[in-house]
């Protein structure tokens, strides 16, 4: 029987971070725009978290009964492990759904933004069909999987957080939202470059595993730096001060070197587990840095 701390690891609480920053930048958005609503934020939120433990529940239930996590190098999953039941797992993926589908349409109700109900299926379905179903998209290697996580963890959830407080999406928001949907792509890049060799054993032709370890190294160093160069473009666009956007954007720099260069100095194994926390910290602090450009500007 799977102990708590178990589950806990199944949740998978180093990817949270990554789910939280796009709130954060869509509800200071809306700061600047002048119709930051502290409930629609926190509604916001739930839905992202309970969106990413249901889609890392999915993950570890669909790997899991398939094979694909018999050998892997990270720690070990609750289906592929033995640690719970699959239908255990299952049910508490389909209850993270759940609990985001609640909260969501709460959400929709008190913003009367109706068409995310359309969005917020599409990555429910997004999030099942990655490894789960007869022909998960994750499987393929054809970077479907980057334009999911790129689309449902980046543009969404940061510009429908902003959208559900104030009716306004400037440009700048969007170029916010693309940069942290490129920091979730890291983020599952870094996941698929640790597990190249037993993706390829078990047959998850990942686009990892397509490009090869040293492509698949410099995609994910692109995907930590340009966020860089697009925080500086955000700082100068809403009127921040100079010297605090260069502040802004060193910080930012700071952390992208920091995950970076173990990747492009051959980290493997589970010294990929540290890039992978990592990666979801940095997300995280871009988020805050981007936000404090947004509210102080």
């Amino acid at each position: 029987m799977a102990s708590v701390s178990d589950w806990i690891e199944g949740a998978r609480l180093r990817t949270l971070p990554a789910a939280a920053a796009p709130v954060i930048v869509g509800s200071a958005a809306a700061y600047h725009l002048a119709g930051f609503d502290p409930l629609r934020a926190c509604l916001a939120l739930v839905v992202a978290l309970a969106l990413q433990v249901g889609v890392n529940y999915a993950n570890d239930y669909s790997d899991g009964i398939r094979g694909t996590d018999d050998n892997r190098q990270g720690p070990a999953r609750l289906t592929g492990g033995g640690l719970a039941r699959p239908k255990a797992v299952l049910g508490a993926a389909l209850g993270c759904f759940a609990l985001a589908g609640v909260v969501g349409l709460a959400l929709v109700a008190v913003s009367g933004t109706w068409w995310l109900i359309a969005a917020g299926a599409g990555a429910v379905a997004a999030a099942w069909l990655y490894t789960g179903g007869k022909h998960p998209y994750a499987y393929m290697g054809i970077g479907l999987s980057e334009l999911m996580v790129f689309v449902f963890f980046g543009l969404m959830a940061c510009v429908g957080t902003s959208w559900t407080q104030v009716r306004q999406a400037p440009w700048w928001l969007w170029a916010s939202a693309s940069a942290l949907g490129l920091l979730s792509v890291a983020l599952l890049m870094a996941n698929n470059i640790r597990d190249i060799p037993t993706d390829r054993l078990s047959g998850k032709m990942t686009a990892a595993v397509r490009l090869g370890d040293r492509a698949s190294r410099w995609v994910f160093a692109a995907c930590a730096w340009v966020p860089v160069a697009v925080l500086a473009a955000v700082g100068t666009s809403v009127g921040l001060q100079p010297l605090a956007t260069c502040a802004l954007a060193v910080g930012a720099g700071v952390w992208a070197a920091g995950v970076s260069l173990p990747v492009l100095t051959g980290a493997s194994g589970k010294a990929l587990i540290g890039v992978l926390r990592n990666t979801g910290f940095y997300t995280l602090a871009w988020g805050v840095l981007a936000a404090l450009a947004l509210v102080l500007s």
